[in-house]
């Protein structure tokens, strides 16, 4: 396999594990979600690392859910055929 088709499975592995995160369970516990943000920092433009970081979270989870479906329907179709 290409150095690309590894580069490829890293990414989607990582995009993957990104959007299976609980907002609940588990971001809310380290202040990793939008509204816990906005309450501790109200509602000024912040431009931290942190905020940038929630930023990324949040819309990677609501933009690449489908996608990511997708994806991973395909890729396991490779697998399985030429795999």
């Amino acid at each position: 396999m290409s150095i690309l088709g590894k580069i490829l499975y890293v990414t989607v592995l990582l995009l993957n594990s990104i959007v299976v995160l609980s907002q609940d369970r588990f971001l809310a516990r380290i202040n990793f979600t939008p509204a816990t943000h906005r309450r501790s920092f109200g509602d000024s433009a912040d431009d931290g690392v942190k905020a940038k970081m929630i930023q990324l979270v949040a819309s990677v989870r609501t933009l690449m859910k489908i996608p990511l479906v997708i994806v991973n329907i395909l890729m396991a179709i490779y697998e399985l055929v030429l795999g």
